[in-house]
């Protein structure tokens, strides 16, 4: 059985970037990524196999993106006139 990693949403890796297509699971009320130790996952920016618990703080080429929603940009975006 691999062990479980519980990582704050804010944290800066692979594994909590909206961009990172791994196996996660994301509790949104507590905000954490629960990822296994081993996980792996394809970096959608740079299209390359990246381990979910790469430190992406030395990327010079990483769009890292919290998981978070912009709710608050999107209400505040102009609507379209019709």
């Amino acid at each position: 059985m691999a062990e479980k990693l519980i990582l704050p949403t804010e944290v800066k890796v692979c594994a909590t970037c909206s961009y990172w297509d791994g196996e996660r699971q994301v509790d949104a009320e507590m905000k954490v990524v629960v990822v296994s130790h081993e996980c792996e996952g394809e970096c959608l920016v740079q299209e390359a196999s990246k381990p979910g618990l790469h430190d992406i703080r030395c990327e010079c080429d990483c769009m890292w993106e919290d998981l978070e929603p912009d709710a608050a940009d999107s209400a505040a975006e102009p609507r379209a006139a019709e």
